[in-house]
């Protein structure tokens, strides 16, 4: 009885070894594929949108299309701190042309949504404006089930893929088109 018992244990160990550790390997190994395609798909859409001065529709679509072939369902916000130019007047700079701080104002996803699907097709930005893109997905994939299921003792895993990238707009986009 004592060697059935051990037997039974040495196959379940063998078997968690010979295919369970392999298989999180493979799904871990699937997952960062997926983080550095879209961290890099993210970064080629923001200096698309930095270089241009706008937001299009043909390319949000196009991004949102990329992202959503890597197998996964993804959040994407975006946000746009516009400079705002009637700052009031301060002589604190040693340059006439500036006038006062650059002080900011945030515009978020659904403004920026509805203006790109909406009837001007496209978000317009002015050079020194910031626009940041965030997309996390938000299905579990195969290596958090594997990984949560294994290490529940620590808690469930929230590693998720995502991919952002900023940066400050180069041209004017209403001078553009």
């Amino acid at each position: 009885m004592n060697d059935t018992l051990v037997t039974i244990i040495a196959i379940f160990i063998a078997a968690i070894l010979m295919f369970v550790f392999p298989l999180m390997t493979i799904a871990d190994r699937n997952d960062d594929v997926c983080q550095q395609a879209l961290q890099q798909d993210t970064v080629d859409f923001v200096d698309k949108v930095r270089n241009v001065g706008s937001i299009k529709q043909a390319d949000l679509t196009a991004y949102k299309q990329e992202i959503a072939s890597l197998g996964h369902a993804f959040n994407t916000s975006i946000e746009v701190k516009v400079q705002d130019e009637n700052v009031g007047k301060k002589t604190s700079w040693t340059t006439s042309s500036v006038i006062g701080e650059n002080v900011y104002y945030s515009v978020y996803t659904e403004t920026i949504e509805d203006k790109v699907y909406g009837a001007q097709g496209k978000y317009p930005l002015k050079e020194g404006d910031i626009v940041s893109v965030t997309s996390v997905n938000t299905d579990t994939t195969i290596a958090q089930s594997l990984r949560n299921a294994f290490y529940s003792i620590t808690g469930k895993g929230t590693y998720q893929i995502s991919g952002s990238h900023a940066g400050v707009v180069q041209n004017n986009g209403s001078n553009l088109d």
